[in-house]
């Protein structure tokens, strides 16, 4: 009798569904891609997100950070990936509506090609600059660059990267006949910042607050709408260059085909790392600030991205260096 039992119990679980496995995800180690340097503003915002959801979900979640081609390449390895869940995508909007507009081709489609997942926090940027830069606001950047056309670079992550469109809008909004100098990733952009070989970069908050308090970076203003109150005496760049405006954000996505109960529970996973009240304290502290949850929100991020940055790009004359 007891074999018999132990027989159908055997047989049973040879004839569980793909929908009855799925109620057991995860059931081994899940890999995040990431198509962005280490220490960059997203790798600085997942990683301690992505520890909580592993310990939720009972599974590691291990971030493989896989750089080149301002994200394309990263972005592409989600888009070929099965739609199991144990591949997942850290993208920043770049990813999803910058890159697309920007490039003629590439090798994959923002909204067909993944799920979303959801939206995970809005990162702060700023204008910062070498402490023996001579201006101290966008608007002494602006007089500057253009009292020496040609001759004031800006640095970046890389051609498509935020801090390049970012610093393009900028140029596209005042004239300033800035220069981009373009590296592969956060880190190196701006250790020669503060190094002086280059005067000028936005960043995420994240990535060069530490530098600011130092004393190795001065705020040349915060770029968001309003300032931000982990610097309350830096002001935001629109106090002196009117109505100049950029951010960003970081989110989660898998491949397309993705069922609704596997991005139900990751979502319920994200939502239950960020009530962790010492890890909210964590992000404010960096500049993150949180937003809506879900993929829909995230979903109508992307769409609206797509349509603004088609016409800023379009506008600008905005291409890959």
């Amino acid at each position: 009798m007891n074999i018999k039992k132990h027989l159908l119990l055997v047989i049973g679980l040879i004839w569980i569904t793909p929908a009855q496995a799925q109620n057991i995800y995860p059931n081994r180690p899940i890999q995040m891609i990431m198509p962005l340097q280490a220490g960059s503003g997203v790798d600085l915002l997942m990683r301690p997100i992505v520890q909580k959801m592993g310990e939720n979900l009972g599974q590691a979640i291990t971030i493989e950070n896989l750089p080149g081609g301002a994200g394309l390449i990263g972005a592409s390895k989600v888009a070929q990936a099965n739609s199991d869940g144990y591949v997942l995508g850290a993208f920043n909007d770049s990813i999803l509506t910058m890159l697309p507009n920007l490039y003629k081709k590439i090798d994959y489609d923002p909204i067909q090609s993944f799920v979303p997942v959801s939206e995970v926090a809005a990162i702060t940027f700023v204008m910062v600059a070498n402490p023996a830069f001579p201006g101290n606001t966008a608007a002494d950047l602006v007089r500057i660059a253009k009292e020496n056309p040609g001759k004031i670079d800006y640095a970046s992550d890389g051609n498509g990267s935020p801090q390049h469109i970012g610093m393009k809008i900028f140029r596209q909004y005042t004239g300033a006949p800035l220069v981009h100098i373009p590296y592969r990733g956060a880190a190196a952009a701006v250790t020669d910042v503060m190094a002086g070989q280059v005067p000028v970069i936005i960043s995420a908050l994240s990535v060069v607050l530490p530098h600011i308090r130092s004393g190795k970076l001065k705020v040349l203003g915060i770029t968001s709408k309003t300032r931000s109150p982990l610097l309350p005496n830096a002001p935001t760049v629109s106090e002196s260059v009117k109505g100049y405006e950029f951010s960003t954000w970081g989110a989660i996505v898998v491949s397309k085909g993705a069922s609704p109960a596997l991005v139900t529970k990751l979502n319920e996973s994200l939502a239950l790392a960020l009530k962790d009240q010492k890890l909210r304290d964590q992000l404010i502290q960096q500049g993150f600030e949180f937003v809506p949850l879900g993929p829909d929100h995230l979903k109508k991020m992307i769409v609206q991205g797509l349509v603004k940055m088609k016409k800023v790009i379009k506008d600008g004359g905005i291409q890959a260096d």
